[in-house]
């Protein structure tokens, strides 16, 4: 196949994975859930992952689709200033934990605070080399 057939075949199936969306988004307005389609039980609780899953491939399936073989490059520097950004973010919020003590459960395991102290660590000193590095590249 061709890079132009490929295309068109991403077109396509992004128009697809639209028509999934707003089946996932109509079904949950409606009261419908939970059922069975064509042997699949379907319940409240899929459908925030549905939703990601759907919106993900959809704009990975229009990038290709219409930008097909110009993906631009990433310059190193650029991503570690995204990564310790990101990184940067994540330590604030572990240490704003910390001095909130805020209770963390995640499906039903109540994460201890030593833990977010481990986190503020290893994520700020992420963050620090990433900015180090990025700085270093000039």
């Amino acid at each position: 196949m061709n890079s132009r057939t490929l295309r068109e075949v991403a077109k396509f199936a992004s128009g697809l994975v639209i028509g999934d969306f707003l089946m996932i988004v109509w079904l949950s307005m409606n009261d419908i859930l939970p059922t069975s389609f064509m042997g699949i039980r379907l319940t409240y609780d899929m459908i925030l992952p549905a939703l990601v899953f759907d919106a993900a491939l959809f704009f990975i399936l229009v990038h290709y689709g219409w930008h097909v073989g110009k993906t631009p490059v990433l310059r190193e520097r650029t991503f570690l200033l995204a990564a310790g950004t990101v990184f940067g973010i994540v330590a604030l919020a572990h240490l704003m934990r910390v001095f909130t003590g805020a209770d963390l459960i995640i499906y039903g395991w109540a994460v201890p605070l030593w833990l977010s102290w481990i986190g503020t660590a290893v994520t700020a000193y992420l963050a620090y080399m990433s900015f180090h590095l990025a700085l270093r590249m000039r």
